[in-house]
Formats: structure tokens, C-alpha cells, sequence
């Protein structure tokens, strides 16, 4: 598996009567090519995936393959809690050929590390592609510890993890890590693993590249863009980011519900945070 390092959870762009907006979606993986991400994952947390359709779910993942092949490396998320309905997105996302898959532990339902293990094999026989794992339990209310995970990695084509636990943060043999959140970038990197999974690479993913390329430099980097992640946090990072693309000028169109756009009070501390890092022009009076 060679997904590159900077991997960008992608926003799903929506237009003003609440679909899918396609013309948009393209003009942001562009950009995001342009712009530092070496892969894009589509569908996944940041992407809204629990408000889309399967039919707009499997239709992002085509266009994305369609429009970017070549330009970056496409992960594809396919998860569910439901082992049927995940062992289907698997199958009809393997037929249009992303370069891995994205399955997240199962969630709400918290079953036992056996069902884990056989909601894995299921899925596992289901496609030929790499699966990347994907360890959320603040999300799934239960832990892929890692001897859980060396075992999930026996079977044939779980390739890596997408790790968002900073405790379970560790090599695993048979297993590529990435960091699940961009506060884990360069300790991922420091332990000689490809890179990440992350959200701030939508504003930031040139500086993010750079943690990659400039070694010496990582922690510097990194310590510089601390205030990027908090400030991307005071709402969910879909909100977020969608708010701080629409203020550098990439309107992405608003967040569906039960997610909301920004309120003053939220938006306040991306745009001050933008202004320091001069993607906006400080206003005067």
C-alpha cells in the first residue's frame, strides 16, 4: 500500500438545496492536489458519510476515482456498524477501483473483540483492495487495542490503521500507521510511519507536507500549526473546515443536519486564527 503521506479527510461540498455538489467537489480535489495532499479520503467522518446516501456515497467515490486518477491516491470509506451493509459498500467500491478502502470499527453497538474479529474477515474477503483500519473509539465507544490489531492484520488485505488513539500509538507488525488526528502527525512520522489522515491539510497542507520533507524541521512545523488544530476544533471539523474554506474563498456550501453552520461566537476564532497564519487579510478600521 502506497497512499502517500498527506492523506486529507475531505469535506463533502453541498449546494444551496442540500445535494451533492459535484462541480465543487472537483474544484476542491484539484486543490487539495495542488495544495500538499498527496491522497484524499473520501466519505469518511469529515465527509459526512452518516448523512449520505449509498447512491451519494458510491457516487462520490466514483468521481472521485474518475477526476483524480493519476493526480492523487483515493481512499475510499466504506464503513458501517451493520457487518451486511459494510461487506456491500465494500464490494461496490471494489468494482470501481480507489486505491484502498476505509473501514471504521464497528460502532454504537460495541460488540465483543470476536464479532470485531468476524466483522473484519467478512469484509476482508469482500474486496481485493488494502484496507486501511480505523481506530475512533471516542466515536465507536470501543478500542482496537493492538494486540487486537496485530491480529486484524493477519488477514489478507488489512493493510494499515488509521490510528486516532494517541495510547494505542504504536508499530504493529503487518500494519502501516497513520495518525487519525493531525495533533499525531509528526509522532507518527518520528516513528518512520507513511503519514496521516488528516483535517487541517485543507488550509494548511503545504506546511503539513513540509513535516514530511524537512525532518530537522517537523517539531517546529508542527508547534506552528497547534493553534490551527485547536481553533478547528471549537465544532465539529466538518463545520469548521467548511466555515474556514468558505472565508479564503473556497465555499464548499454548508454542513447537513444534525451538523449546523458556524454561529458568531464559533466563527470567531477560525477567522483570528486564519488572520495570524495570513490566509486572510487582516481587516483595519
Amino acid at each position: 500500500m502506497n497512499l502517500g503521506a498527506i492523506l486529507t479527510a475531505m469535506v463533502t461540498p453541498f449546494g444551496p438545496d442540500g445535494r451533492v455538489d459535484e462541480e465543487a467537489a472537483v474544484r476542491l480535489m484539484n486543490h487539495l492536489a495542488d495544495h500538499g495532499s498527496d491522497g484524499l479520503v473520501i466519505c469518511g467522518t469529515t465527509g459526512e458519510v452518516s448523512t449520505l446516501s449509498d447512491s451519494e456515497q458510491l457516487g462520490l467515490i466514483e468521481l472521485a476515482v474518475r477526476e483524480m486518477s493519476g493526480r492523487c491516491t483515493i481512499v475510499a470509506g466504506v464503513g458501517s456498524n451493520d457487518t451486511r451493509h459494510a461487506v456491500g459498500l465494500t464490494e461496490h467500491a471494489t468494482e470501481l477501483r480507489p486505491d484502498a478502502l476505509l473501514s471504521v470499527n464497528p460502532y454504537y453497538n460495541k460488540p465483543s473483540r470476536r464479532g470485531i474479529v468476524r466483522h473484519y474477515q467478512e469484509i476482508d474477503r469482500a474486496t481485493d483492495l488494502p484496507i486501511l483500519l480505523y481506530n475512533i473509539p471516542q466515536r465507536t465507544a470501543s478500542n482496537l487495542d493492538n494486540e487486537l490489531l496485530a491480529e486484524l492484520a493477519q488477514l489478507e488485505h488489512i493493510a494499515g490503521v488509521k490510528q486516532a488513539n494517541p495510547e494505542s500509538l504504536q508499530k504493529i507488525d503487518g500494519l502501516q500507521i497513520y495518525a487519525g488526528n493531525d495533533d499525531l502527525l509528526a509522532d507518527v512520522l518520528d516513528m518512520g510511519e507513511p503519514g496521516g489522515v488528516l483535517v487541517a491539510s485543507h488550509l494548511f497542507g503545504e506546511d503539513m507536507h513540509r513535516m514530511v520533507d524537512e525532518p530537522a524541521r517537523r517539531r517546529e512545523i508542527d508547534a506552528s500549526l497547534k493553534d490551527a488544530y485547536t481553533d478547528l476544533a471549537v465544532a465539529p471539523l466538518a463545520c469548521t473546515v467548511k466555515a474556514a474554506l468558505k472565508l479564503v474563498g473556497l465555499d464548499v456550501g454548508p454542513p447537513r443536519l444534525p451538523y449546523i453552520e458556524l454561529d458568531a461566537d464559533e466563527l470567531a476564532p477560525v477567522r483570528e486564527m486564519l488572520e495570524r497564519h495570513g490566509l486572510l487579510q487582516t481587516t483595519t478600521a
